[in-house]
C-alpha cells in the first residue's frame, strides 16, 4: 500500500482549468518519494479506484469554477453515492466508495481546489491562479518533508 496518491486532474490547454494537472506534474519534479505515488490526467476515471484502494491519504487537486480566483480551497472528502454508470462526471467522492465497494479498502481523502478565471482554449494560467499552483506545490513539498523527517498528521496552513 502506497502512503499517499496523488491525483491533479484538469485540462491544460483550458487555461486555468488545468490547475490541478499543473499541480501534480510540479510535484512530479519535485517529490522524490517512494511512498508517494502521482498520478496527472485530464478527467477522472473509474480505473483509479484501484490505486486508490492501495494508498492510505490521497490527495486530489482540482481547477474550479467558483469561488474567489486563486484561493486554494481545502476540503476533507468521504466516499460519496457510487454511480451506476460512470461518465464524465466521476467525482472523488464516487471513486472512495467505489475503490470501497470493489477492493474493501477506502482511504483518507482530502481535495483542493484552485478556483479560476479563465477556461477558454489556452495553455497559460492567470497570474492568480499560477500564484495559487505554486503556493500549493510549495505546501505540499514541505509537507512531505516533514512527513518524511517523522511527522505524522497531514496538518496544512491552507
Amino acid at each position: 500500500m502506497s502512503n499517499t496518491l496523488i491525483i491533479g486532474y484538469g485540462n491544460p490547454l483550458r487555461g486555468d482549468d488545468g490547475a490541478g494537472y499543473i499541480v501534480a506534474e510540479l510535484l512530479r519534479d519535485l517529490v522524490h518519494d517512494p511512498e508517494i505515488e502521482i498520478i496527472s490526467q485530464h478527467q477522472l476515471t473509474p480505473e483509479l479506484m484501484e490505486p486508490i484502494s492501495r494508498a492510505a491519504h490521497v490527495i486530489f487537486i482540482d481547477s474550479s469554477v467558483s469561488g474567489r480566483a486563486g484561493k486554494v480551497n481545502r476540503i476533507p472528502l468521504r466516499p460519496g453515492p457510487s454511480c451506476s454508470r460512470f461518465t464524465h462526471h466521476v467525482t472523488p467522492e464516487s471513486l472512495l466508495a467505489g475503490a470501497q465497494s470493489l477492493y474493501g479498502h477506502t482511504p483518507e481523502a482530502t481535495l483542493y481546489t484552485i478556483p479560476g478565471r479563465f477556461f477558454e482554449t489556452g495553455d497559460e494560467l492567470t497570474p492568480s491562479v499560477r500564484r495559487a499552483v505554486n503556493e500549493l506545490v510549495a505546501t505540499l513539498e514541505k509537507q512531505f518533508a516533514a512527513r518524511s523527517a517523522g511527522g505524522s498528521a497531514w496538518v496544512t496552513p491552507l
